[in-house]
């Protein structure tokens, strides 16, 4: 009997086992071909004198469902891209010296609302001008006014980086900055002109809630890893939730981008005794999952819609330079602010990751063209490419 009972037991899950394992080994498989492929052509990339950033790109476009051959899961690496992002933006937050960059780099707070505003009072109109409605013409404006977090800190954090000191806090405070500024931005543009009901106040205060519940986290977490700080696992495992969990209830709860949140989530335990310990552990977990958020990039492009988009992805590679790049080197010229003007400039000239969710609301509310979404795609990996190569190409003193 009991032997009848223990087979009963043991087959179910016998079977369970192999099913699982039958029905994983091909997302297992996706993900080891990725990185694969992408740290062959990361490694490619980099003997030809370019950034590794390149090689990931082109890794993403060769497994995308667009082109022939292997096709990766994107839903999957898009997940773990995400975890990468929160992970990246998390060790800077721990890293930044946020009382520093408020004292002597106080001229970000005037001079990267006034780059996104010339950038929206100009690029609005001449969107408009091409018969784009409001709606769709003020969420492009904005996707060019920003830049990408997570391309900025891989060109401060590169070993092959080549800008001072000053410079990559200036980039890393001007990314920040950026970024509540453009959500701010864009929750005036949804609620005055799309379909979402939410009220400006409710995204703001999202915002501010946010912040305040990360405030009472960093008051808990430094308890928790004074107690395992001597068990090494446990001191990786509760780091790396705390950034993951706190993240990613500012994305699911106050609807805040999860670069953002990731960022503020490190920032909550920027003082902590155990902050750069908490650095030290996620590193090797960020660069590993960070690759994968290049791949997806890459993924997103159509080459057989290229032909009909180039013009608009010139356009707005064209008005990134204009209303973004040469206004922020004027004003690294200037203000106070001791940085090089050029690489600051270059810094900061990408569309950024919020500019696929902008691009993607304006798609998918169809204010914008299928073209005119994938010359924007098409801008953003030109952006990022151009960025990441001319930022070591530039002169040492500018």
């Amino acid at each position: 009997m009991a032997l009848s009972i223990s087979n009963e037991l043991v087959t179910p899950c016998r079977v369970l086992t192999m099913a699982s394992i039958v029905e994983t080994a091909p997302l297992v498989l996706n993900v080891g071909v990725v990185l694969a492929a992408a740290a062959t052509m990361g490694f490619a990339a980099r003997k030809l004198g370019l950034p590794s950033v390149i090689g990931y790109l082109v890794t993403g476009l060769l497994v995308s469902p667009f082109t022939p051959g292997f096709v990766a899961d994107n839903n999957q690496l898009a997940l773990l891209a995400d975890i990468g992002v929160v992970l990246l933006l998390f060790e800077v937050g721990i890293e930044l010296d946020l009382k520093r960059i408020s004292r002597e780099y106080r001229a970000l707070l005037w001079g990267v609302p006034t780059q996104m505003g010339i950038g929206m009072l100009v690029g609005t109109p001449i969107f408009l001008s091409m018969g784009v409605p409001i709606f769709g013409a003020l969420l492009l404006s904005l996707s060019i006014a920003m830049s990408s977090s997570v391309v900025i800190v891989n060109i401060t954090r590169s070993p092959r980086r080549t800008t001072d000191t000053q410079t990559e806090e200036a980039l890393l405070g001007w990314s920040l900055i950026q970024d509540i500024v453009g959500v701010a931005a864009a929750a005036i543009i949804l609620t005055l002109f799309g379909s979402s009901n939410s009220s400006i106040f409710v995204a703001v205060g999202g915002l501010v809630l946010f912040g305040a519940v990360a405030f009472v986290a960093s008051r808990i977490l430094p308890i928790v890893l004074r107690a395992v700080r001597w068990d090494k696992d446990f001191f990786l495992i509760y780091s790396v939730s705390f950034g993951l969990v706190l993240a990613s209830l500012g994305t699911v709860v106050f609807d805040i981008p999860m670069a953002l949140a990731g960022f503020v989530a490190g920032l909550a335990i920027n003082n902590s005794r155990d902050s750069e310990e908490v650095r030290k552990a996620i590193l090797p977990f960020r660069d590993l999952f960070a690759v994968l958020f290049f791949v997806v990039i890459g993924t997103l492009i159509q080459p057989s819609l290229l032909t009909n988009s180039w013009r608009f992805a010139l356009l707005i590679l064209g008005l990134m330079i204009l209303l973004k790049t040469l206004p922020t080197m004027g004003f690294a010229r200037i203000s106070s602010l001791k940085v090089k003007p050029v690489r600051l400039g270059i810094g900061v000239s990408q569309i950024g990751e919020f500019s696929f969710v902008l691009g993607s609301l304006a798609y998918a509310e169809k204010v914008i063209s299928v073209y005119q979404y994938t010359g924007l795609l098409m801008a953003v990996v030109l952006s990022i490419m151009a960025s990441t190569i001319l930022v070591r190409r530039a002169p040492k003193r500018a």
